[in-house]
């Protein structure tokens, strides 16, 4: 077997294993159940909620945007370059002509667009569901509110409501089945790009930063999911379909390593894009909201988001 093989599967061993036991953690140990948690336990989880704030955030910002940006811009150049190309060999068009109207097309910012429809497309999805949810009408013999989109009984969580997912948990966040989905997507491409590695260091290098990232994200997906008020077996079922993203990826991308194939890049791009909108919404109107909410010293929150933050930005500089 070539090392560079043995490389990718070890990596891709070490992936799963360290998501899921990531992961597990706090959605498996009662200790992190914030209704029961009182005085300097709840202060300390409450620590523990900014710093997975502060992942997410730089997760958002330094990995799931900056990746869609540059990957969009970078597959729409090349769809601009292979058109000149074409009508280079036809002739109908001057270079100067051509030169300018390229220009014209990667000066809108076109990757921005995407993101911002992903952003949208979370926010019109939520707010038909709770519409929905609302104007409901009460069945006879029940109360006025649907029992359906009252939020979990978590009082640490307000602004969770659990709504019903078509095969999902009826009494789960939707919140938190969008922050799922996006943090999964994100993963399958981070997968993806370790398995089309060409060099045994360079996949080495990319796979330990995936490792670290994946670490902390899952830890912080997992608290999220507990915090959220979901149920126990679809936590176990988000956070082991989570675990199994990166790795799927993976083997994609060594399939087509080996294969020599290319996969549709422009169209994993743009979802790329539109998950990394999702992700912004999720984390700037949801999580970092719900954290600086608390009633915990102002200066000692901004002190854990910005080490979560901080974690993230220097996973950057090897990712």
């Amino acid at each position: 077997m070539e090392p560079l093989l043995v490389v990718k599967i070890g990596c891709l061993v070490a992936l799963l294993f360290i998501t899921l036991v990531c992961g597990l953690i706090p959605a498996q140990v009662k200790w992190f159940q914030i209704k029961a948690a009182k005085g300097w336990h709840r202060r300390i989880l409450s620590y523990i909620g900014c710093f997975a704030a502060g992942v997410f955030l730089g997760a958002c910002l330094m990995h799931t945007a900056a990746d869609a940006l540059t990957d969009i811009q970078g597959e729409l150049g090349k769809r601009l370059q292979q058109a000149v190309a074409g009508q280079n060999l036809t002739g109908t068009q001057n270079n100067s002509s051509r030169a300018s109207a390229c220009g014209a097309e990667l000066d809108y910012p076109f990757a921005e667009l995407v993101i911002s429809l992903g952003f949208f497309l979370v926010f019109l999805t939520e707010s038909l569901v709770l519409h929905c949810c609302h104007s409901a009408p009460p069945s006879h013999g029940a109360p006025d509110k649907d029992p359906a989109c009252s939020a979990p009984s978590v009082p640490s969580v307000p602004h969770s409501h659990g709504v019903p997912v078509p095969g999902g948990p009826s009494p789960g966040s939707f919140r938190a089945l969008v922050l799922f989905i996006t943090l999964s997507l994100h993963s399958l491409f981070e997968g993806l790009a370790v398995g089309v590695q060409q060099g045994e260091a360079g996949a080495l290098q990319l796979c330990l930063a995936v490792l670290a990232h994946k670490g902390v994200i899952a830890f912080s997906l997992g608290l999220q999911l507990v915090q959220s008020g979901t149920r126990p077996r679809w936590r176990l079922l988000y956070l082991g379909i989570f675990a199994l993203m990166s790795p799927s990826g993976m083997a994609v991308g060594i399939g087509l390593s080996l294969s020599g194939g290319a996969a549709s890049g422009l169209a994993m791009a743009l979802l790329e894009g539109l998950a990394a909108g999702t992700f912004l919404y999720i984390t700037f109107l949801e999580i970092l909201p719900h954290e600086l909410s608390s009633s915990e010293p102002p200066l000692a929150k901004f002190s854990f988001i910005a080490l979560g933050f901080t974690v993230m930005a220097t996973i950057a500089v090897w990712a």
